[in-house]
């Protein structure tokens, strides 16, 4: 297992507390956020940040097949995405991965092998790397082996997803992409839509599947949403049945019933950085404006959380202290995690250290222990060693 860092305590930095940014001394000693220790490290010119807390990310797929005719080892790309994410500033981070009809690398037997491979690299991992399972919403033939598979490695998170309609108004409006949808599958156009046409042959079936995995969730403690909200009915009908968090809701309609029903919003922080949706859905500012974005993930790349706070900051749409929480004590809040996600004493030692100047994340620490560390930081902290190595002496 990993040992945690020596005792020390930052000083001179801006530091992120109780929703501002004041100039307060951070203690950290045996993974812990502590009241004082006597290791003091010189940190003016940077913020400390509660660490970040990606509730929804599928970068790892890129690790794990940088090319799609390139798949490398599962453990390859799960210590690429540890130390991708760490990069970023994230001490937390839940991998989407799917649950699906579609088979490849989207399908049951994948999903289970990559369940295993993650299980096997934990006593390596840096960050808190978690998995969430988007689960197809017509796949009832698999039922029993979810739920097996939720058990044996403790899932605590599932999205329910449903691509069945897209793929229909694809195959009339954009064929090409349903045969790039397909060959990531390894099948041609015309055998993807054979899949899809006999999965929604099965839609009567689904309601009750649904409800009998959200029973199963409630007993097993998991929390669970649904991803692409399209409408109003939509959510209503998922939060109906425990489906609490709204993922990407892709219009107005949907996420003014989430904020109604006090459903959580999660947004792409991807969307924000860019200035709108890359698949032509509502931009995430404008939802953000109307208070009905409560936390914002990763979706497709790690950098942009961060780019995102400081974003919306610079917009004037939130301070930074504010826009920060939608990445920190939010997602805390969102998935129950009373140990992280504010730099309170007691918390979990997990800290984003980031160049004012630069605005670039140089340090991170995850349960009291470095997991990145570069640039004038990194001279800082070797520094403190050096001169305590001969103070011993």
């Amino acid at each position: 297992m990993h040992h945690s860092t020596p005792s020390i305590r930052f000083v001179g930095a801006r530091v992120l507390r109780d929703s501002a940014l004041v100039d307060a001394p951070v203690s950290v000693a045996d993974g812990k956020l502590v009241d004082a220790v006597n290791c003091d490290l010189d940190l003016r010119g940077y913020f400390i940040m509660p660490g970040i807390i990606d509730l929804h990310g599928d970068a790892f797929e890129y690790h794990m097949a940088p090319r799609r005719s390139a798949p490398f080892p599962l453990h390859t790309g799960l210590a690429g995405t540890d130390r991708d994410a760490a990069a970023n500033g994230i001490t937390t981070a839940w991998m989407a991965q799917s649950w699906s009809w579609e088979g490849g690398h989207r399908g049951p037997d994948y999903a289970e092998a990559f369940l295993a491979a993650h299980a096997a690299y934990r006593p390596q991992m840096q960050t808190d790397l978690r998995v969430q399972i988007r689960c197809e919403t017509h796949t009832m033939d698999y039922q029993d082996r979810l739920l097996a598979a939720i058990r044996k490695h403790r899932i605590d998170y599932v999205i329910f997803n449903n691509h069945l309609d897209e793929a229909v108004e694809l195959a009339v409006a954009k064929p090409e992409e349903i045969a790039i949808w397909a060959a990531k599958s390894g099948r041609t156009a015309d055998e993807h839509m054979t899949l899809v046409k006999a999965a929604k042959e099965r839609d009567k079936d689904v309601p009750r599947y649904l409800c009998n995995l959200a029973s199963a969730f409630d007993r097993l403690g998991v929390t669970y949403g649904s991803h692409d909200d399209q409408d109003a009915a939509t959510r209503e009908r998922y939060s109906m049945i425990g489906a609490k968090i709204c993922e990407f809701p892709t219009s107005m309609k949907a996420a003014v019933v989430a904020r109604t029903w006090g459903d959580p919003i999660l947004m792409g922080a991807p969307n924000v950085v860019r200035g709108g949706s890359q698949s032509s859905n509502i931009a995430a500012a404008t939802l953000i404006s109307e208070r009905a974005c409560d936390a914002l993930v990763s979706d497709y790349y790690y950098p942009a959380l961060a780019q995102a706070a400081f974003t919306l900051a610079d917009m004037g749409m939130r301070s930074l202290p504010k826009a920060w929480g939608m990445i920190s004590s939010r997602p805390a809040q969102i998935m129950g995690l009373e140990d992280r996600g504010t730099l309170d004493i007691g918390k979990r030692a997990d800290l984003t250290i980031i160049n004012a100047d630069t605005r670039q994340v140089e340090a991170t620490m995850a349960g009291g222990r470095w997991t990145h560390l570069c640039g004038d930081v990194a001279n800082r902290i070797s520094g403190m060693y050096a001169a305590l190595s001969v103070a011993a002496e």
